[in-house]
């Protein structure tokens, strides 16, 4: 794992040196070939140096350029480099540029022209350059994406042959997961892992990037199964093409290793979207942590009016990818309401106090969570964390539940705005359905609409 900080290291640094010397050519040439003056070093050209580079390397984030590193391709890198060598020159020109002396406008245009054209051929030169390496790093025995194949009857060693013909495969295949117990023939070819009951931990133990499902393709809920147990938007996950009834609308076709695979889309959000969602969460709740401290101290004093006990009440949800952590709320019920074991909250709950019963309706006692999306555990909008307990009675019933572990649960949520706390196992499940749908259908515009609702629940205390 070690390699993959090494090459992110050398990308941002490397883009940030980048920036650095673009900026120093531009302002050189802009003087002397330009405008015709002698070059010296003067506030504009320092401020530009501090500025520019975390200007730009914060638009090659938000462009999702440091998310999956190693899956970057020329084309790719390409795209990347032209959309954002554009974006930051016209950032840079409208803030650093405009309000400069010139002598007649079509010195603007020249000068935008310059920046660009530093910035995209020094840029994706570099760029290039190091796409072309990783590449070559990948091609080597035992450096590629490290895979597994799921199965092992005669159709998984048909795919194990045809991939370990290909010159240019960029993956390490390194061993097998059969199903059932007859199913050992590539026993002769690969590594044996393991069985398929213990799924997640041989993967997580393997520390596998990928996985190739070579199952018969009549063996649809088979197939489902796995699916939804090893789906998490980091693994990359391929079936073969002729299960593409299987699951319509929700694969891609790929060719890797010159075998025609499918690829199932882990999430349907881009790479952009998501490093924006992240970095929208970051800012939104230092914003809002800050700013709503004068409210905090006043529902502190209040929760602790309320009734004897603490004013912050912590409790252990299921995270991302089933990691546990602790959510921070405002207490709203009576302390020790839970003696008997887990139980939910109802519409008429004796165990709410009146000053809970308010901050639940305006969702007040949820305000403290910000901490938590700072550090990590949470997003402002995904599915709503829930206990282990809860979660492995719903899935009994619906497996499907385990889609919503996959994400950032979120302070806030399509179920939440739509049908707020369940009171039963069976609400539960209702709820499910809209967090589901957000789940499949997530974006930015998506988000900020939930966001919209949340607030007019919190302004007209509506909050069921």
């Amino acid at each position: 794992m070690k390699g993959k900080g090494k090459w992110l290291f050398l990308i941002v640094f490397s883009d940030w040196l980048v920036s650095i010397v673009v900026w120093c050519l531009f302002f050189f040439f802009r003087k002397t070939w330009m405008e015709g003056k002698e070059f010296h070093i003067d506030q504009n050209f320092i401020s530009g140096i501090i500025v520019v580079p975390l200007v730009l390397l914060l638009i090659y984030y938000l462009q999702g350029t440091y998310l999956q590193l190693r899956r970057m391709y020329r084309v790719k890198i390409l795209q990347l480099t032209f959309i954002a060598s554009l974006t930051g020159s016209l950032l840079i020109f409208f803030s650093l540029l405009l309000d400069d002396e010139v002598t007649h406008y079509q010195m603007y245009y020249r000068s935008f022209a310059l920046l660009f054209t530093l910035h995209f051929s020094l840029l994706f030169t570099i760029r290039f350059t190091w796409v072309t390496l990783l590449i070559h790093h990948l091609r080597k025995p035992g450096q590629g994406f490290r895979t597994v194949i799921i199965g092992g009857s005669a159709k998984a060693i048909d795919i194990y042959n045809e991939l370990s013909q290909q010159k240019n495969l960029v993956n390490h295949l390194i061993g097998y997961i059969n199903i059932n117990g007859v199913d050992r023939s590539l026993e002769h070819y690969l590594p044996y892992l393991g069985h398929s009951d213990q799924l997640e931990l041989l993967l997580a133990n393997n520390q596998v990037e990928e996985v190739v499902i070579a199952i018969e393709s009549s063996d649809h809920s088979r197939i489902q199964k796995i699916i939804s147990r090893i789906q998490d938007g980091k693994l990359k996950i391929n079936i073969l093409p002729d299960m593409f009834e299987l699951l319509a609308g929700s694969l891609k076709m790929t060719n890797i290793y010159g075998t025609l695979l499918l690829e199932i889309i882990n999430d349907g959000m881009p790479v952009w979207q998501r490093a924006l969602k992240r970095f929208m969460d970051i800012v939104i709740s230092l914003i809002a942590f800050i700013a709503l401290i004068p409210l905090y101290i006043v529902c502190a004093i209040a929760v602790k009016v309320s009734s004897p006990g603490s004013i912050l009440f912590l409790q252990t949800r299921i995270g991302q990818n089933g990691k546990p952590f602790q959510i921070i709320k405002f207490r709203t019920m009576f302390v020790n309401s839970e003696s008997k074991g887990p139980q939910l909250s109802s519409s008429n709950d004796p165990r709410i106090t009146k000053i809970g019963r308010f901050m639940r309706k305006t969702r007040l006692d949820e305000f403290p969570q910000f901490l938590n999306v700072i550090l990590g555990h949470m997003s402002l909008v995904g599915p709503r964390p829930e206990r282990q307990f809860y979660i492995d009675q719903i899935i009994k019933i619906e497996p499907q539940y385990i889609h919503l572990t996959k994400v950032r649960p979120g302070i806030t949520s399509w179920g939440q705005v739509k049908y707020g706390y369940a009171e039963n196992v069976e609400q539960m499940l209702d709820r499910m359905k809209f967090d589901l749908l957000y789940l499949k259908n997530r974006s930015i515009a998506l988000d900020l609409k939930i966001m919209f609702y949340t607030l007019a629940i919190v302004i007209k205390a509506k909050g069921k």
